[in-house]
């Protein structure tokens, strides 16, 4: 039976996928792929569990007492016994106030997380941006190289037959040989971009890592991106949270009323009477007064904290705008210079180039001028390269900046 062609071009396609499973991540997914799979966010997220256990814990009150009392006197022939069940209440609104400071803590650890998250998926996009720079500087060297190799060929060729020095040979061959050793080097530095790339993914010992797409086109953000930062909710929840607790603190100047309930037994005896018996029920109040200890002390540095969190979340705030502002300066600056070499420098270097080794072929110049020439076409080439590299790392910050993964 004969397989219709789109079937092997299908098999094709899906055999080298069969024969290295592994993961594959590119920009728009890498975000996904940390929130599933980092395990410093997993551990992150117990922080919630926690703030909601000390939430259920917090405005609760104190557990009742119960006590009983034996009393009799020397002669054991006069005892008695209590039993009573006591309970502390608050005067003021504490146990609220502490169940509203508990679900603030909760609201916080969820940005907390938040912040996490957004900080590794920073990270994340920021080593993957390596890989594909380095990858697309690995094809411009493998294209130079093909280019060295074809020239070398070729003056090689031409030396056998006289028609060319053994020099210009042996110089064209060390070229393409050192276009080689640096592909080299930038597939070591692939290694270690993709080593640093792989824990943020949460990627197991001895898993393959596919980096797939390319650097994404130029585009500069208008500027008008509010921040949806975590950390500058953790700060104003933190304010929230310290005044709170300075509220409770002054509810803390007064203590607990205790109120309870006893009931006893008494045998006693008046001579020449018989002895007789007597039962008691009745109920106290315990009200502390505020003469000594007013919390001064606690309420003064509760007041403090409150005014400290204040200030650092306005500082938060203008370093959050202030980092995503030289973010964006930075990218302008890389691509208007990307943009130039790209436009402008590199069709000169190319034509210049072309020009050059057109003249070398007609003996009117030589082979070290040629290697120049393209040894300049290919640093211009690379730092185009370099200043996209710089953009998109610019981007990343300026993303990671206002919590915009």
């Amino acid at each position: 039976m004969k397989i219709p062609p789109f079937l092997i071009l299908l098999g094709c396609s899906i055999l080298p996928a069969l024969a290295e499973p592994g993961v594959v991540v590119t920009l728009d997914s890498v975000g996904d792929r940390v929130r599933a799979g980092n395990p410093t966010l997993a551990a992150a997220r117990l922080t919630i569990d926690e703030a909601v256990g000390q939430m259920k814990q917090s405005g609760r009150l104190e557990n009742p007492d119960f006590d009983v009392e034996l009393r009799h006197n020397d002669r054991f022939t006069e005892k008695g016994v209590e039993i009573s069940l006591s309970q502390r209440f608050p005067v003021t609104r504490r146990l609220v106030l502490e169940k509203q400071l508990g679900t603030t803590l909760v609201q916080a650890a969820e940005n907390e997380v938040r912040e996490v998250e957004n900080t590794l998926i920073g990270d994340a996009r920021a080593a993957l941006v390596r890989v594909l720079a380095i990858r697309a500087r690995a094809a411009l060297l493998d294209e130079q190289s093909a280019l060295s190799s074809e020239l070398a060929e070729f003056i090689d060729a031409s030396a056998k037959k006289g028609e060319a020095s053994p020099l210009d040979a042996g110089q064209a061959k060390i070229e393409s040989a050192r276009l080689i050793a640096r592909r080299r080097q930038l597939a070591a530095e692939e290694q270690q971009a993709i080593g640093e790339l792989k824990p943020l993914l949460g990627m197991a010992t001895g898993e393959l890592l596919h980096v797939s797409g390319g650097l994404p086109a130029l585009d500069v953000p208008d500027g008008s991106d509010a921040s949806q930062r975590p950390a500058e909710e953790i700060a104003r929840l933190a304010v929230i949270a310290a005044e709170q607790q300075a509220a409770i603190e002054h509810a803390r100047r007064y203590g607990d009323l205790t109120a309870g309930v006893f009931v006893g037994a008494e045998r006693f005896t008046d001579a020449p009477e018989p002895a007789d018996k007597e039962a008691i029920i009745g109920v106290r109040f315990s009200v502390p007064l505020p003469f000594w200890d007013k919390n001064d002390g606690n309420i003064e540095a509760a007041e403090a904290r409150a005014a400290r969190r204040r200030k650092e979340a306005f500082a938060l705030r203008q370093g959050i705008l202030l980092e995503a502002e030289a973010a964006r300066s930075e990218m302008l600056e890389w691509a208007e210079l990307a943009v130039e070499i790209g436009d402008e420098l590199l069709p000169q270097s190319k034509a210049q180039t072309t020009l050059t080794e057109d003249a070398w072929r007609k003996g009117q110049g030589d082979l070290i001028t040629v290697l120049r020439a393209r040894e300049q076409h290919l640093e211009l080439a690379a730092s185009r390269l370099d200043a996209l590299l710089e953009f998109h790392l610019a981007r990343v910050r300026y993303q990671t900046a206002l919590g915009n993964p």
